[in-house]
């Protein structure tokens, strides 16, 4: 039996990343499980830049918080997560690793094989770190998840 009590979607903001919250809320509530969502924030505060480092997390925290529905904060008790780090991937891995995470739900940009040897994927360096399941979803591609039928459907049934 397969049971998942925190879902972790890794969220960068783009399309795949919104495919994979609509992943990630799907299991969370067919589960019952908490829902958290991690945006990973690169490390600027030893770069020179024109913005304060402190501004771009809280701008991301609130861009975050953005995409979260009341839905995600009532039913699915939602953890969003805003963290600094050079290296995503390891972040992702150490924030399911220390929450207890039971899967990862992410977009990947399905780039190629030779994308992927120059450029390296985050999405794939998490697939091999992460102490649990990863699940990548790339946009647009096969969708299983469909909404929920509501009242009237079940009554047609």
């Amino acid at each position: 039996m397969i049971v998942l009590k925190h879902v972790l979607v890794a969220d960068d903001f783009g399309p795949a990343s919104s495919a994979a919250l609509k992943y990630g809320r799907a299991f969370a509530r067919t589960f019952g499980a908490t829902l958290h969502v991690l945006h990973v924030v690169e490390n600027l505060f030893l770069k020179p830049t024109a913005v304060d480092p402190h501004d771009i997390k809280a701008a991301r925290a609130r861009s975050l918080h953005d995409r979260l529905t009341h839905d995600d904060h009532t039913v699915l008790h939602v953890r969003p997560v805003v963290e600094t780090s050079d290296a995503p991937a390891e972040a992702i891995a150490a924030y399911a690793r220390t929450n207890g995470v039971d899967l990862i739900v992410m977009g990947t940009h399905g780039r190629s094989a030779m994308a992927q040897i120059l450029m390296g994927s985050v999405a794939e360096r998490v697939v091999r770190t992460a102490p649990c399941p990863v699940l990548t979803v790339r946009h647009p591609e096969h969708d299983f998840v469909m909404p929920d039928a509501g009242p009237q459907a079940t009554a047609r049934a």
